[in-house]
């Protein structure tokens, strides 16, 4: 099975690496060609949601940390204008220095490309009829692709997964490959699953505020949830589905929609002229599962390999906040930027407790049977933090403690590793969300790259979240890659990194007001 063929996603990682040189190879961007960030379906007519939706009104960091709620929820229209507003929806309008209006979205995503697209499957419920539908942020409005319960299709292509028969409503996060190719070319593969995991954590977060369950499935055939939607693979591909919500009890789906037709709605151009990279395409088709048996047999557990330790280090537990100003979720992600700028002053090491013990509490996949487990592991350069000396760190998830690597003044290592950008040096935490990819290639095939850098992208969206809570700032960035692993080794020398987050205070303060 191709899938285990893992020297397709090792090459893959390799061949995509930032380096010196790659960084400086004088590549331009083609401004006139930039692609359209909304897709648009020329023929079907839209369903506007309601704008007087319910906003998620409990605390964001009670929310971020909570594994799984009760279940309890109830789901009609305005339930979904609220996850879809709260999760990928447009928060608000930016006027650019340069000229011209942007609109900024509820989750962060790599270059404001905003590559990921939302689908939407569903039974009738309160407000909808029952069909497969695409969302348009712009207008808020979904647009009705097929007609009629499909959720059959995606259980299916799930292995028969019960959470998705038990929902009432899917999600579907896709890919459009050329939006973010446009600008970092055959790297871009790693930036889909960043951003739809930011877009998750959201989610997430929101269905906790709600009461409903939600799971992220990535064990799925890729072509089948492709052809449900009616997506050009060689274009755009679907990254992972979220059942949200349950039925009381199991609930029978029509048969008329277990065959699935082909559909091929038109949708307005996303630029002049795309150019594909083969090494995207590789990289999906090797990582897919093509049959229900590959799905099947695709694993659900994780067996990281313990390091062995020949001298226990330096370790300061955690100091979460014990008492905090409450802010409610929907005002923190309308609040949510990316900080482009750093003060170097301080946060408390509250703080920082607070933001790793909330944003690495675990998430609810099909990947991983217990919420106890992760793949990623999260190394630290501490350049300002009241109670912590400076220096590098690992972040010890199990035991909720920094384990000290080193003692020094890091900021410009930080910022050279952050690919010479001085937010890495400003920032008075850079956070590298590393894991041990060979490992988890040889586990899950080579569809263990989607999950590592889905995993890194939902944690970092939970640091985004929890770090504007608490009115300071979060901004998620590119490194480069060996010296990520050799600054941190001989701790972590058979690591990588997926993605990196720095914390601090704006230079533009942001703090909450008394």
């Amino acid at each position: 099975m191709a899938n285990y063929d893992t020297m397709v996603a090792k090459n893959y990682h390799e061949e995509t690496k930032h380096s010196e040189v790659s960084v400086r190879s004088g590549y331009f961007l083609d401004w006139e060609d930039k692609p359209n960030p909304y897709r648009i379906y020329s023929s079907l007519a839209p369903i506007f949601l309601p704008k007087d939706f319910p906003r998620p009104s409990q605390d964001t960091i009670d929310c971020v940390k909570t594994y799984e709620s009760s279940g309890d929820g109830v789901v009609n229209l305005g339930r979904v204008a609220e996850l879809l507003y709260f999760s990928a929806g447009v928060t608000k309008k930016i006027r650019l220095s340069i000229g011209g209006i942007y609109d900024f979205r509820a989750a962060a995503a790599t270059g404001a490309l905003y590559e990921v697209e939302v689908y939407f499957v569903c039974g009738q419920i309160p407000g909808l009829s029952d069909g497969v539908y695409h969302f348009n942020p712009q207008d808020f409005a979904l647009r009705q692709l097929r007609s009629g319960d499909y959720r059959y299709s995606l259980y299916q292509s799930a292995g028969n997964s019960e959470e998705i028969l038990n929902a009432p409503m899917c999600l579907v996060l896709t890919a459009i490959y050329w939006r973010n190719a446009w600008k970092y070319r055959a790297r871009s593969y790693r930036h889909f699953y960043w951003d739809a995991g930011t877009i998750t954590a959201n989610l997430l977060a929101t269905a906790i505020s709600t009461n409903l369950k939600a799971k992220i499935i990535l064990g799925f055939q890729d072509e089948l949830v492709n052809k449900l939607l009616g997506l050009d693979s060689s274009r755009e591909a679907a990254l992972a589905i979220i059942p949200v919500g349950q039925h009381s009890e199991s609930k029978t789906i029509d048969e008329r929609t277990r065959i699935l037709t082909e559909i091929n709605h038109e949708y307005v151009p996303l630029s002049k002229k795309e150019i594909q990279y083969p090494e995207i395409l590789k990289i999906h088709s090797a990582s897919s599962l093509n049959s229900t048996e590959e799905v099947s047999s695709w694993p659900r557990t994780f067996s990281p390999t313990i390091r062995l330790q020949q001298q226990r280090g330096q370790f300061y537990p955690l100091q979460p906040l014990t008492e905090r100003r409450q802010s409610p979720l929907s005002t923190t992600i309308v609040r949510r930027g990316s900080t482009r700028r750093f003060s170097r002053e301080a946060i408390s090491f509250n703080y920082l407790s607070t933001i790793l013990q909330a944003a690495t509490r675990g998430v609810p996949t099909d990947f991983l049977d217990r919420p106890d487990r992760a793949l990623i592991e999260p190394y630290l350069i501490v350049n300002a933090v009241d109670g912590l000396q400076s220096g590098s760190y690992y972040y010890d998830r199990e035991n909720e403690s920094l384990e000290l690597l080193q003692l020094g003044d890091f900021r410009d290592t930080a910022g050279y590793l952050c690919l010479e950008q001085e937010l890495g040096a400003d920032g008075s935490v850079a956070t590298f969300l590393m894991c041990n990819l060979n490992s988890i290639l040889d586990s899950y095939g080579n569809r263990g790259y989607r999950v590592a850098q889905l995993e890194a992208g939902i944690i970092a969206g939970k640091m985004y979240l929890c770090a504007y809570a608490l009115g300071i700032g979060a901004s998620g960035i590119t490194f480069y890659d060996d010296p990520v692993t050799e600054f941190f080794s001989p701790h972590a020398a058979n690591k990588s990194n997926m993605l990196s987050v720095v914390l601090g205070v704006p230079a533009r303060n942001i703090r909450l007001k008394d």
